[in-house]
């Protein structure tokens, strides 16, 4: 068996210090790469969060808004989506579908109910038997009005209070709440008309849907789109406004271009510019694994729970000071890469097939992916996707041998571990304590390490 030895965890052990000066990443690099993480749970090419917010905020400037408007439109835009894993178990459950393939192919659909009900009987339960797919479609007909409102309510409330754990004021949660209210009142869930929708929901989902059309189907595709919900779902006003903005060919340009990310920051209006703190970077973590967990009704404290653990385990085995709180942040937002797998994978009860398995490890790539994007967590990737690695090597997603598996990693792989067993899961429940502990203790030196093990018997013995 390998139990690590006291010596490989000093190496990652800093000594206690004062926290050190702020961090130097602004709000909007961090919250743009976050960014990415919120376009896999809405099943959207990489980038969609971005470029929303830049066609959004390229409008707030030729509106003239102040710069404080300019900032609730920037920031109401980029994170619209704050709320969206919180419907996506639902969605997969109703629609027995990939949530994010068909969250994405919905929002392609034309308007009316006409298409909406060819979409519904064309796309729910294609993969399922006849009988659950017949019964799911007279479900959704018989009471779609509500369904839909339920599904875009908890969408929207989740996504307003996220805003509000990120520090953002009043202004930017309303208009993520009122992202799918209509122009003419028909929108959802409380049917708000004309100005009595926020300024900047008015300009994001504008924005939202600009860029849905635009990288389906291409420009001429979305200028006709939006032309053609002019008066229902959009403020004539600012259909105006983007039809302008949106002729000139460089426009289109600008918005595909490769760069856009550095082009995003700069139009964050410079007298309301926010440096990220250690405190500040905290609470975005917190805010982040609240949006992970609410992918799944089985995983509600599941993040802030490893944290929790790895923190205590960290602690005694010697981790200090800075060292310490980034293994808290990496263990918070280790399965940020689920986000991308589909909840029909996730809330499975049953064994999952061999080409399911394939997309649930991927998840562990996912978050490497997702954290490389962002400074101050970039060293910390590697170590939150190592959380399925296994001492023997037979672990994922790069089979690390036990040399080459950090030790913060071991203490998120053992947390995680134990989290998962003494919680309830979608194929049975809640393990008691000792019963998880033996099932750990029988894995010690194959997947597990020993001495984070022991640290963790000795806490929760």
């Amino acid at each position: 068996m390998h139990h690590a030895t006291a010596n490989e965890f000093e190496t990652a052990e800093t000594a206690e210090t004062a926290e050190t000066s702020p961090l130097t990443t602004s709000l909007s690099e961090l919250l743009g790469a976050f960014s990415y993480a919120l376009d896999l749970t809405e099943g959207q090419p990489p980038g969609h969060s971005l470029r929303s917010c830049w066609i959004a905020s390229r409008m707030a400037q030729t509106l003239g808004l102040s710069a404080a408007d300019r900032r609730t439109v920037y920031y109401a835009t980029l994170l619209k989506d704050l709320g969206c894993s919180s419907n996506a178990a639902r969605v997969a459950e109703l629609y027995l579908a990939d949530d994010r393939v068909f969250k994405y192919d919905f929002k392609l659909v034309g308007q009316g109910l006409g298409p909406t009900l060819g979409f519904v009987f064309k796309r729910t339960g294609v993969k399922s038997p006849f009988t659950l797919r017949a019964r799911a479609i007279a479900r959704i007909v018989g009471d779609g009005n509500r369904i839909a409102t339920d599904l875009i309510q908890t969408r929207c409330t989740r996504g307003a209070n996220i805003a509000r754990q990120l520090r953002f004021s009043e202004s930017v949660a309303l208009a993520i709440a009122a992202l799918d209210e209509h122009w003419d009142g028909h929108g959802k869930p409380d049917g708000a008309t004309g100005h009595a929708i926020p300024l900047a929901a008015r300009l994001a989902l504008l924005a939202q849907i600009v860029d849905v059309f635009q990288n389906a189907e291409g420009p001429d595709a979305a200028r006709a789109e939006v032309a053609t919900r002019r008066g229902t779902w959009f403020d004539p006003e600012l259909v105006d406004v983007f039809m302008h903005l949106s002729n000139a060919p460089q426009f289109w340009l600008d918005l595909n271009d490769p760069d856009l990310e550095l082009r995003i920051h700069a139009l964050e209006p410079e007298e309301h510019r926010e440096q990220v703190d250690e405190s500040y970077l905290d609470a975005i973590a917190d805010a982040f694994g609240a949006v992970i967990d609410a992918k799944s009704p089985y995983t509600g404290g599941h993040s802030n729970r490893v944290g929790s653990y790895a923190t205590a385990l960290g602690q005694t085995l010697g981790f200090s000071g800075s060292a310490l709180r980034n293994l808290r942040r990496a263990a918070v937002l280790h399965d940020v890469g689920k986000l991308g797998v589909s909840s029909r994978i996730l809330e499975k009860p049953d064994k999952l097939d061999d080409e399911e398995w394939v997309e649930m490890r991927g998840h562990a790539s996912h978050t490497i992916a997702i954290l490389s994007r962002i400074g101050p967590l970039r060293d910390m990737a590697g170590i939150a996707g190592a959380h399925h690695e296994r001492l023997d090597g037979k672990g994922y997603p790069l089979g690390l041998e036990a040399s080459r598996i950090a030790p913060e990693a071991r203490i998120i792989s053992v947390a995680d571990f134990y989290d998962a067993l003494t919680a309830d899961r979608p194929y049975r429940g809640a393990m008691p304590v000792e019963k998880a502990l033996a099932i750990m203790e029988g894995e010690v030196g194959k997947a597990i390490d020993g001495t984070c093990f022991e640290a963790l018997r000795e806490l929760v013995s």
